[in-house]
């Protein structure tokens, strides 16, 4: 029980981390090339509202976007439910890469290519880390995480049972202080860009590109997934994570 307590903590730690490096690059995002680069929501309000309006050339990057964040959501998701050891390390990796090759570029650089280059990036985030404990959690956007907060509340608040509880720890007011930190980590992130774009100007992708080149070497990802366990031989059940 303990050794699941312990893992739970690093995964919740590693959630903040991750949030707070997807909320840096979005509020980058629209604060540099005008577009979110995590935020698919917005992206789709808006290059619907310019589509209406029939100024297709505005509504461009926002589909571009869209395009590239799906793009890198299913590359996620296909490192990570493959037999690759290390896929969350991989994707990190990977990750830095897409960040690494559009530091200090700006000004320089392609818009609409950073635009989808940063957009890949945040999709293949999201995978490789879908639960802390028995809590989903979103990384890369934040209005599944505020509709969980409420969920959690209001089912703590009903002294629901708690079907699914991972030891004494658990609670839903528990997993709503998950969700809660997860978002303050995706706003702080966002606050942070706000700083480091008016001070470090075009080597503003440079820290979540150090943060990620860290996880990727030191994150720890020898613990199988649940997928990963059924498709165990010892399950007797075929499949792969």
């Amino acid at each position: 029980m303990k050794q699941v307590l312990d893992e739970t903590r690093v995964k919740w730690a590693l959630a903040v981390f991750l949030a707070l490096v997807a909320g840096y690059l979005d509020g980058y995002g629209l604060r540099v090339l005008g577009t979110y680069v995590s935020f698919m929501s917005g992206n789709t309000t808006f290059a619907g509202l310019k589509s209406g309006q029939g100024t297709f050339q505005a509504a461009l990057p926002s589909a571009i976007a869209i395009v590239f964040f799906v793009t890198g959501s299913f590359l996620g998701n296909f490192f990570r439910q493959s037999r690759l050891p290390y896929s969350r390390r991989l994707i990190f990796g990977l990750i830095a890469g897409l960040l690494a090759t559009v530091v200090g570029r700006h000004g320089l650089w392609n818009a609409p290519a950073e635009i989808a280059l940063l957009s890949v990036a945040m999709g293949m985030m999201n995978p490789a880390l879908a639960k802390v404990g028995a809590e989903s959690v979103s990384l890369t956007f934040v209005t599944g995480t505020l509709n969980r907060i409420g969920g959690n509340l209001a089912a703590a608040a009903g002294r629901k049972p708690l079907t699914d509880g991972q030891g004494s720890g658990d609670s839903y007011l528990a997993r709503a202080r998950i969700d809660a930190s997860v978002w303050l980590g995706f706003l702080a992130g966002a606050a942070l860009s706000g700083m480091a774009a008016s001070h470090l100007h075009m080597w503003a992708l440079l820290p979540p590109c150090v943060v990620m080149i860290a996880l990727g070497l030191f994150s720890e990802d020898a613990t199988p997934s649940p997928e990963k366990m059924i498709a165990s031989p010892t399950s007797g059940v075929g499949g792969a994570e």
